[in-house]
């Protein structure tokens, strides 16, 4: 856990055990490839931006589900052990705990699927009850592993309690212009970019147009996560590039989880759009380093140490 600051922040979201191996290259349909050993690490979208978001020291609160099952409770111990609080964490008999099967090349690249399991069921009034007592939070964290109205309840939640409202807008999914408007800031990768807008960022100059078309549908703010080019920034005062540190990276799988959290912690600070955008930039690249997903979540000692050193 890193150390506290006064920051507070929600995460709603999922929560996987990651079932990762490696291979040289990704199998062609109808291939069987083999791979190195198998490993098994926490993961789930929300689950790692909370526990970022923990060890970069804000008071973290984490709303989700799991099943009663081994994976389930594994998990929850890794949050708690992060110093995320998990007290509304649903956890239903009739479902499995998710998971994700991780294809990791030898470069870091990787390819994903999800069995979302219990993220599934996590329905708006799970939301609504957990929060009908809690006291509010300076930054509320959404993404898109969980049913799309629980997104925009909690969007909505956010916003009655003056909370910074932030989408990660993954994995790709079809949004509504009203859904992306509740969200004081929305931030997807180049390839939940082009599932909204048709408009793949692969250089600044198409990186300028989709944030301006994302504008156009009614974002407030966008921060564009593009990988190995860093990242775009556009709002109604600021707007530009922060390019991405030279890493050797050994797993990309959450570092743009680790980007938003990062990001988002910055902001509920009140940071400058591009000062917490570097931070998140920082933030992706360390978890790029580490295998795995939660385990790759940066502590706040080992971000200023990688920012000393660049």
């Amino acid at each position: 856990m890193g150390k506290e600051i006064d920051t507070t922040a929600l995460v709603v979201g999922s929560v996987n055990m990651d079932l990762i191996v490696r291979l040289d290259s990704l199998p062609k349909p109808g291939e069987t490839c083999t791979g190195g050993n198998l490993t098994k690490a926490p993961g789930g979208k929300g689950a790692n931006q909370a526990s970022a978001m923990a060890r970069l020291g804000a008071k973290t609160r984490f709303l989700g589900a799991i099943g009663e099952d081994e994976f389930g409770q594994d998990l929850l111990q890794g949050l708690e052990e992060d110093g995320v609080f998990t007290h509304g964490v649903h956890k239903l008999p009739e479902a499995s705990t998710g998971v994700a099967l991780v294809l990791l090349q030898k470069d870091g690249q990787n390819s994903i699927i999800v069995a979302p399991g219990a993220n599934g069921l996590l329905r708006p009034n799970d939301v609504r009850s957990a929060l009908s007592q809690s006291p509010r939070f300076d930054v509320v964290l959404v993404q898109l592993e969980i049913p799309l109205d629980t997104v925009a309840e909690t969007a909505r939640l956010a916003r009655k309690m003056n909370a910074l409202s932030v989408l990660d807008a993954g994995p790709p999914r079809a949004l509504s212009s009203d859904t992306l408007q509740l969200f004081d800031l929305v931030s997807p990768n180049e390839t939940e970019t082009e599932h909204l807008i048709g408009i793949r960022p692969t250089d600044v100059h198409s990186s300028a147009k989709a944030a301006r078309a994302l504008r156009e549908r009614g974002c407030d703010t966008v921060v564009l996560k593009l990988g190995s080019l860093g990242a775009y920034y556009l709002n109604d005062q600021e707007e530009g590039h922060v390019p991405a540190y030279a890493i050797s990276a050994v797993d990309t799988t959450a570092a743009g989880d680790a980007f938003t959290a990062a990001l988002s912690v910055r902001l509920a600070q009140g940071s400058p759009l591009r000062e917490a955008v570097q931070y998140g930039t920082a933030a992706g690249a360390c978890a790029a380093l580490v295998l795995g997903a939660r385990p790759s979540m940066p502590t706040r000692d080992r971000l200023e140490r990688f920012l000393s050193e660049r």
